[in-house]
């Protein structure tokens, strides 16, 4: 297993840190389980970064880099869901998700790997920062205002990107290049 998809297994592996960190309530709490999920995460542009830069990109890291990607934010969203973020939001968010999940299995099927597109990876990154947002929020460091209109406007990229990957998904079935 090479440097890259090390660092996909440890950020899948910081999902049960993040959660305990946000359920055990002692003082600073919010801001361990942050800092937590904000390190994990840099571990997904890093390893990117890696496989790019090594020529090292593989069927298994493009497999499991969104797989943990979304274990890391559903996880941190799903913790938050009543002190900062609305219940609504995060089950849209979470439910596109397991759409997407079902596609890809689905092309798994058919020997197609879909791969992060640019929205997908845009979409990752706006919950990466609407998350860390809402867990600054659950510790009282910014308005939770500030944490709902993030997460708003991830939730909007989320699911313009899933209807990105919906679209494509004709064309990847049948071996050719999304457009």
């Amino acid at each position: 297993m090479h440097l890259s998809d090390q660092l996909t297994v440890a950020r899948a592996l910081a999902v049960p840190v993040v959660i305990v960190l946000f359920a055990w309530d002692f003082p600073g709490h919010d801001y361990w389980a942050t800092a937590v999920f904000a390190l994990a995460m840099a571990t997904d542009w890093l390893d990117g970064w890696y496989a790019r830069r090594t020529g090292r990109s593989s069927n298994l890291g493009r497999l499991l880099d969104p797989v943990a990607d979304k274990l890391l934010v559903m996880a941190t969203f799903i913790m938050l869901v009543g002190p900062v973020l609305p219940g609504w939001m995060v089950a849209a968010i979470v439910a596109r998700e397991f759409l997407l999940t079902g596609l890809r299995l689905a092309a798994l099927e058919r020997g197609v790997v879909i791969g992060a597109r640019d929205l997908g990876k845009l979409k990752t990154s706006l919950q990466a920062v609407a998350a860390g947002l809402a867990g600054l929020a659950a510790g009282g460091a910014i308005p939770h205002d500030v944490a709902w209109w993030a997460t708003f406007v991830a939730l909007l990229f989320t699911w313009i990107s899933g209807l990105d990957y919906f679209l494509s998904a004709p064309r990847l079935f049948r071996g050719q290049q999304p457009a």
